[in-house]
């Protein structure tokens, strides 16, 4: 039997390769049909390889995509590159991976404490460019294969822009991922974009239409708890960025709750609103051991960890949570109050 599923899609800057991990495994189970996938920063980059994998070759070629895709990622080095720091990258490399998980700063990370990215003008260039261009956006943009939507925040405004069909471009995609602090804001027209995260992360609602499935998978990489209090400003500023980030999704979960207490209760008839069933793959306990700097240094050791551990987190689900898939999903009421 097929269960068909929609996928909602976390950032997390460097940590999205946990969600490369999680979609690996579930291609693997042909019992799935991925029917919408909505992202944001990291998962839209996801979400835009793992659609454009399955539209030129299916289950297979959407691995090989989503491989190719955090190759390259791992390339990058680090998200604050600065300009002038490229062509000390093989030495930065060696200096990150001798040193990461044991320091709690790393060179990059100094300099663009004190350079903001508009200070290189015109020379600036977004690191994630290239990789982006790389996808084949005739498959990303296709009317058919799973229903994409992307989010980015509007920086003047503060809400929340969701692109699907053509108007997922490269732009659309860098505008999801971009790292206020980190990379210069994208314009699209005559608006300019930040990471999708600080409005919706990722949004739930794309996934309501009607066409779509009830059930709906969360892939979480932004942990809603922290037991250890943050003491260092980059921790302390990485921990209000995730409740910053995780606040929409919150927002979404109530009302998600709200409305299928209405139904039960019969005071919606029902059918006239959407009875969403929520499900998540997760791993707080290794989001917690990371630092805030790992999430913007993409080492190759970094990257197979966090696959790994999403590959083992998607099959916990599997063996267990997937049996909620057409009928019941997480309890959200005591998520919200008890998380």
């Amino acid at each position: 039997m097929t269960l068909r599923i929609n996928l909602a899609l976390q950032g997390g800057g460097a940590h999205g390769a946990f969600t490369w991990g999680v979609l690996d495994r579930l291609l693997e189970d042909e019992t799935l049909e991925i029917a919408g996938i909505s992202g944001t920063s990291a998962g839209a980059l996801n979400g835009a390889a793992l659609k454009a994998g399955l539209r030129a070759g299916g289950r297979e070629a959407a691995r090989k995509r989503l491989d190719r895709l955090w190759d390259q990622v791992g390339e990058i080095g680090d998200f604050r590159m600065l300009p002038w720091m490229q062509a000390f990258l093989p030495m930065l490399r060696f200096w990150q991976t001798a040193t990461d998980g044991l320091l709690p700063f790393s060179p990059q990370g100094m300099a663009a404490q004190i350079y903001s990215p508009y200070a290189w003008g015109e020379s600036w260039r977004n690191p994630l460019e290239p990789i982006v261009r790389d996808l084949d956006f005739s498959h990303v943009c296709a009317a058919d294969g799973p229903s994409l939507f992307v989010s980015a925040t509007n920086v003047r405004t503060g809400k929340i822009k969701v692109f699907e069909g053509e108007a997922i471009t490269p732009e659309a995609l860098m505008a999801s991922a971009c790292l206020p602090t980190a990379f210069q804001a994208v314009r699209i027209g005559t608006e300019d974009y930040w990471d999708g995260g600080y409005a919706g992360n990722p949004a739930l609602f794309p996934l309501y239409e009607p066409a779509l499935p009830e059930d709906i998978i969360v892939v979480s990489i932004n942990p809603l708890r922290r037991d250890a209090i943050p003491d260092t400003p980059m921790e302390i500023q990485n921990r209000i960025n995730e409740i910053s980030f995780n606040a929409s999704l919150l927002g979404e979960l109530r009302a998600i709750n709200f409305v299928r207490r209405l139904i039960d209760e019969g005071r919606i008839e029902a059918g006239r609103m959407k009875a969403v069933r929520v499900h998540m793959i997760s791993d707080d306990t290794l989001m917690n051991e990371l630092t805030a700097t790992s999430k913007l240094s993409p080492s190759p050791y970094l990257l197979e960890r966090l696959k790994l551990a999403g590959r083992a987190a998607a099959q916990a689900f599997l063996d267990d949570g997937a049996q909620g898939i057409g009928s019941c999903g997480i309890d959200i009421h005591d998520l919200l109050h008890h998380g």
